[in-house]
């Protein structure tokens, strides 16, 4: 048994009638005066399963209690001693404040990208999406647990989740083979250091699973927290583009609670909308998930919720006709800056077409964009800082213009420019308002950076502490350069720039 790493405890026994409907087998760890209950599952072939993640280290009681599929009853006990974490493994992540940490403390920054469909393919295909995976910047990656039937995907799986009955699919018969497919392809990036951000429904279904009523969905829901919870590198997206789903709120709410009780180890929870955002206040929701390509007032959400923020689809690098997957290399870089300025995290996506049809967004396979690289460049940045950034700029919001009004000076609402912003309706106002508003964050009196977009100016200025000194770089997110172009400096301090996009600073205190 080793820290946040899966220990699986096994039982020979019979096969249940029904082999979701009749699991009966529960596990009861206890580590130093801690204790954590698991469900466990049959996993097929007379194999009964209980699966633990320690998050400490020491020595672990265990009990093993259930009956099998012809009612014999069995029960274990012993202990093990639980190792220290193997090196680089940090734990689960959760939320702090608005950002993510391991359960180790480490600070994780999410650098997503998409693979829906990647436990969908055949082996060969998964195996070079792997290898791109292993060479890449990316430290977590969003794919789904169902098939997907859409453009450019539009094969047929291997195998799928349940077995049929009546020519139905029965959430009660899991299939074996599918089930350990995916939770092998769960602990490969696992063994990466890649997240996975686990989709457990969604609209783009020939096949049925979407239609799924609430009932048989709770059923479905309870096989992958027994099966699933253990794995430390876990995130539950409860879909992808809920709202294109028949559920009724109510249906998604009870499946928050339901994932939030029945997971004994809290893994993050998220929703992703195509219209609607859901809502980010739900008590079992742990952080905030878009799709959107309207970035430029992120902040406020995260002032709102106090959750960390992802924007899980921004559009993709690519060339296909639908205006989502034909943006530039440079403009999904530009994205992911504007995003992680704000004190937010971005994911990435690729649309190429090629004549196989294997799009990375959906598939998988090689990766032929030009942003990956810019994306790790933007990654050893962030992850060079010493903790994360929050946003610096000032966002004007309905709320603080009204009180705005209340406290303008009489004399200056004389000038031109205030008496007319005074006298506009806020959605007119707003873009006055909010006119020379920066994109840039602080870690303390650490590090301040600003990043200006597309805007090609030739000169920058920043508001430094006083009372500390710092050498200030300018970075060229395209090119990767960086150029210390200022030393020592204090205060007030004006930063020469080349007068083109894609150009940030960042200022460090001197030691």
């Amino acid at each position: 048994m080793r820290q946040y790493e899966v220990y699986e405890m096994k039982v020979k026994g019979q096969e249940p009638e029904d082999s979701q409907a009749d699991a009966d087998i529960t596990g009861l760890f206890e580590m130093n005066g801690k204790q954590t209950e698991v469900k466990g599952f049959y996993a097929g072939e007379g194999k009964w399963m209980v699966r633990f993640c320690p998050q400490e280290t020491g020595i672990c009681n265990y009990q093993i209690t259930g009956t099998d599929g012809a009612g014999k009853r069995f029960e274990l006990a012993g202990s093990e001693e639980c190792e220290p974490a193997a090196a680089g493994r940090h734990g689960m992540v959760r939320p702090d404040g608005t950002h993510f940490r391991h359960a180790d403390g480490t600070w994780f920054y999410p650098f997503g990208t998409t693979v829906y469909a990647l436990s969908h393919q055949e082996d060969a295909l998964v195996e070079q999406t792997f290898e791109t995976l292993a060479h890449s910047p990316f430290n977590k990656v969003r794919m789904c647990v169902f098939p997907k039937h859409y453009d450019y995907n539009e094969n047929e799986p291997p195998c799928y989740a349940f077995q049929k009955t009546d020519g139905k699919w029965d959430v009660n018969r899991p299939d074996p083979v599918f089930w350990n497919r995916l939770e092998s392809h769960i602990a490969r990036l696992d063994r990466l250091g890649i997240q996975c951000d686990l989709i457990l429904f969604h609209p783009y279904d020939c096949w049925g699973f979407s239609k799924f009523s609430r009932e048989e969905a709770l059923v479905y829901l309870d096989y992958v927290t027994r099966r699933l919870s253990a794995y430390p590198n876990l995130w539950w997206s409860l879909a992808n583009e809920y709202d294109l789903l028949e559920y009724e709120m109510a249906d998604w709410e009870c499946f928050a609670e339901f994932l939030h009780e029945n997971d004994p180890y809290g893994h993050l929870l998220s929703n992703h909308q195509i219209v609607r955002p859901w809502d980010f206040a739900n008590p079992y929701t742990t952080h905030i998930c878009h799709q959107t390509s309207d970035l430029e007032f992120l902040s406020g959400q995260i002032q709102k919720y106090q959750k960390p923020l992802m924007v899980d689809e921004c559009c993709y690098e690519g060339n296909i006709p639908m205006n989502w997957g034909n943006i530039t290399g440079f403009e999904l870089v530009h994205r992911f800056w504007t995003v992680c300025m704000q004190g937010g995290y971005c994911t990435h996506g690729e649309t190429y077409l090629n004549d196989e049809e294997i799009l990375w967004w959906s598939k998988g396979g090689k990766l032929a964009g030009e942003s990956p690289a810019r994306i790790g460049f933007l990654r050893e940045i962030l992850e060079g800082l010493p903790g994360p950034l929050v946003f610096s700029g000032k966002d004007y919001t309905e709320e603080t213009f009204e009180e705005l009004k209340q406290t303008v000076p009489e004399e200056q609402k004389q000038e031109s420019f205030v008496r007319l912003m005074l006298s506009l309706p806020w959605n007119q106002a707003k873009g006055m308002l909010n006119a020379g508003r920066e994109c840039g964050g602080n870690c303390g009196d650490e590090v301040y950076m600003k990043y200006y977009g597309r805007r090609c100016t030739c000169q920058g200025k920043l508001y430094l502490p006083e009372e500390c000194r710092y050498d200030v770089e300018v970075i060229d997110i395209w090119q990767m350069t960086r150029k210390t172009v200022l030393e020592n400096v204090t205060g007030t301090v004006e930063i020469p720039l080349p007068g083109k996009e894609g150009i940030a600073v960042m200022a460090r205190k001197r030691i």
